[in-house]
């Protein structure tokens, strides 16, 4: 009856007829030319607002025909702000008669986790602190401090170059998982001094970009693991993931590479090259391409410090050689402690499921330890990171035990690995989904 009578009596708040929708007609708006999605049983239309959207357009079009609501409430720290934005926006809203999720997901789920959100916000979880990043800052600045004294007092032998490269390489990746904390406005309660202490950690003490970084992560989190919608998945042809896509690549007989031999050469290819290379490649063309000029001077501020901190110790292309190096090791450390989250779940094409169902089936956690803390950025937590995408990491821990009861209620498998098993893991999922695709390529 909702559907014929399009448009009811109600008035928006914007003076305009508002009307009332079904979830089929909601679902027809989900193309990049004509998106809708839903907030709250709110109907919105953000064809438009997509490409002014602060976290990129393609995150929030990842939810065109969809319910946003779980979304909305991980990555948005000040609701009431954002409704400035989404008053426009305002279409209508759902039917009375239709429920206020979509698809076939669990009501049931959706309000537990609700409740523990609601729960663990007012127990305060959501605050950081402030003592503990600035150790974190500190102790960054510091292995950076010492690397430089070393090499400049007692000398540049291989050996002290050597541990220079390795406290660098410290230094750079701590910087990234204290980046990821204000990239996620997790440790100031005003979003734009997140914001701007991001660009700092990011731009100055690593040479990249903010809104590089924001577009493509928060990607990785509305829709982890979800072919053409996360970008961690997109691995240009180069590897086949899960069991799905090794099996469409064999029948279509692609064959870009040996696939079957990807858990060998992933190690030439993977860790060595995604930060040196592509990823370096990759934010000069963005923000280049961008106009991101910004974030471009930000990033030519880590350059320029270092340079003139080294190369009167090493020269230009001895200085070009040790930043090579240190963003090397770098790279190891990274891609093995967000891959081993990753790569071993279920990597598949979109399924509309909710936020908690969706968020474990794609990631998993590694123990607990002092070290596994620091040497991950807390993201052996990967799970409460995930569904709680603005906590501060130092309260992961705290809420772990009732994300696995809830988990345990429902029957939602909630895995947890030792350090060592999730790297092998990744190794053993490569190796598996490479054989599907070889017994595809060859017999069907």
């Amino acid at each position: 009856m909702f559907g014929n009578s399009r448009w009811s009596q109600s008035i928006n708040s914007c003076g305009k007829a508002a009307g009332v929708y079904t979830w089929e007609e909601v679902q027809k708006h989900s193309s990049r030319t004509d998106q809708w999605l839903v907030i709250n049983r709110k109907v919105y239309n953000i064809t438009q607002w997509a490409r002014r959207h602060p976290g990129g357009f393609r995150v929030i079009s990842h939810y065109g025909g969809e319910d946003a609501t779980e979304a909305f409430a991980a990555f948005h720290p000040d609701p009431k702000l954002v409704q400035k934005f989404l008053k426009p926006l305002l279409v209508g809203e759902l039917a009375p008669t239709e429920p206020s999720q979509d698809g076939k997901k669990d009501v049931r789920i959706i309000q537990d986790f609700e409740d523990l959100r609601e729960q663990v916000e007012k127990e305060g979880l959501f605050r950081a602190r402030p003592l503990f990043f600035c150790l974190h800052l500190g102790h960054i600045l510091l292995l950076e401090a010492l690397a430089w004294l070393m090499v400049s007092y007692w000398g540049t032998s291989w050996m002290l170059t050597l541990l220079c490269a390795l406290m660098l390489a410290t230094a750079q990746s701590q910087a990234g998982w204290l980046q990821h904390d204000f990239g996620h406005l997790s440790v100031f309660k005003k979003s734009k001094w997140n914001h701007l202490v991001h660009k700092f950690v990011i731009g100055h003490l690593k040479g990249a970009s903010a809104n590089w970084w924001n577009h493509r992560h928060f990607q990785h989190h509305a829709k982890p693991n979800i072919f053409r919608k996360d970008p961690d998945v997109n691995m240009l042809h180069v590897f086949v993931l899960g069991n799905t896509q090794p099996v469409e690549y064999g029948i279509k007989k692609i064959k870009h590479m040996p696939y079957n031999y990807q858990h060998h050469y992933y190690f030439l290819v993977g860790p060595p090259l995604l930060i040196p290379v592509y990823f370096h490649i990759q934010i000069m063309q963005t923000m280049i391409s961008r106009r991101d000029w910004v974030d471009l001077a930000w990033a030519m501020t880590y350059y320029l410090r270092y340079f003139c901190c080294y190369s009167p110790l090493y020269g230009v292309f001895g200085s070009l050689a040790l930043l090579t190096f240190v963003r090397f090791l770098e790279s190891h450390w990274f891609v093995w402690v967000t891959q081993m989250n990753h790569i071993p779940m279920e990597i598949e094409y979109e399924r509309h499921q909710d936020w908690l169902t969706m968020q474990l089936q794609s990631t998993c956690n590694i123990e607990q330890s002092s070290f596994n803390d620091w040497f991950s950025g807390h993201l052996n937590f990967q799970i409460e990171h995930h569904l709680f995408p603005m906590m501060p990491r130092h309260n992961y821990h705290l809420v772990a035990a009732r994300v696995r009861a809830l988990c345990e209620k429902h029957r939602i498998p909630y895995e947890m690995k030792s350090l060592w098993r999730g790297m092998a893991d990744v190794v053993s999922s490569l190796k598996t989904s490479g054989e599907l695709w070889l017994d595809a390529y060859l017999h069907k």
